[in-house]
């Protein structure tokens, strides 16, 4: 089975491209050095800017596939809405057509579960339970990459949202928690609570997309650790590896939120529009609850998560792994 990896100088990318080493594995990515490190462990590689449609030239290099993961994207919770289109909406569409013009037969798609976000406690979450208005632009146009995805019958696209993901070499969200942390972090009166997921988990749920035998229509499957865990007991396990002490603010909610929504509002009109201390969505988060049903992913996808979080903080700061990771 040879299989296509964008985003392959990622996160998550370089997990899943290892991963398929065995199974005649394209890596792409922009980052020259990380690709270099992934040949050097074996892995055929190849820079792309799917961003761009891929060059005849470049196809031919590639070769015939039989499947893509698509991992790559921008992932943040702040930037102009026209980088996250491109990003996410405009490449995606040219990894389509590329999958389509080398054969492809099966494409898997790394989406979010930030598209379920909402200023509300949401417990269970299916994967019909899509908000009606996305909460930033990452969501949005994440949703509008999946529709373009789900779509393409003829490639038997498969669509992962995957809650959180940590381990090693994440450099976003348990390193960013933990540098929030050492400033001084809120706490309302209700602490948030979510299920996040190690690589792994998400890897091997990627695993059993591509082996699945039979689609006949895009299907959505959640996937994350499958146990709903308060944020600041996340923060303070992750704070405890790093020896890190983490500060806290008691702080209202209402007038909180307020506060960064005017904040977020003068960064859109400043020069490079930076982004601000900290989003409404992040103040979402450390607020109410969000859990997802992993159901359908264990009866369709015969997936269910293996890395639990005490045995997922420990892969993930052992000997300095999240900062080495396989990059």
């Amino acid at each position: 089975m040879g299989v296509l990896v964008t985003g392959a100088t990622g996160f998550l990318g370089s997990h899943m491209a290892v991963a398929l080493k065995d199974h005649g594995v394209v890596a792409t990515g922009r980052d020259q050095d990380k690709l270099r490190t992934l040949a050097s462990l074996g892995l055929r590689t190849i820079a792309l800017d799917m961003g761009f449609p891929v060059p005849a030239a470049d196809r031919d290099r590639i070769g015939p596939i039989d499947a893509v993961v698509h991992c790559a994207g921008l992932s943040s919770p702040w930037g102009r809405e026209a980088d996250f289109v491109h990003a996410n909406e405009t490449a995606t569409g040219n990894v389509l057509e590329l999958a389509a013009q080398l054969g492809a037969k099966r494409f898997v798609f790394i989406s979010t579960a930030s598209v379920y976000f909402q200023f509300k406690d949401q417990d269970d979450l299916k994967e019909g339970d899509v908000a009606g208005h996305f909460v930033n632009a990452y969501a949005k146009t994440k949703f509008a990459a999946e529709q373009a995805v789900l779509a393409r019958c003829d490639l038997s696209p498969i669509v992962i949202r995957p809650r959180g993901i940590y381990g090693a070499g994440d450099t976003t969200l348990l390193p960013r928690l933990t540098r929030v942390a050492s400033r001084g972090l809120p706490r309302f009166s209700q602490d948030g609570v979510t299920d996040i997921t190690h690589v792994d988990d998400v890897v091997s749920a990627c695993m059993a997309a591509l082996a699945m035998e039979h689609v006949t229509k895009g299907e959505v499957y959640n996937v994350s650790g499958g146990v709903g865990m308060s944020l600041p007991d996340i923060i303070t396990a992750a704070c405890d590896a790093t020896g890190i002490r983490p500060r806290w603010r008691e702080l209202p909610f209402g007038p909180a939120c307020a506060a960064v929504r005017t904040m977020e509002s003068i960064c859109r009109l400043l020069p490079g529009y930076p982004e601000p201390p900290v989003t409404a969505y992040a103040l979402g988060i450390m607020r109410y609850r969000q859990t997802m049903n992993i159901d359908h992913a264990r009866r369709k996808l015969g997936w269910a998560p293996q890395v639990d979080f005490e045995q997922g903080l420990a892969r993930s700061f052992a000997d300095g792994a999240m900062r080495k990771g396989i990059l």
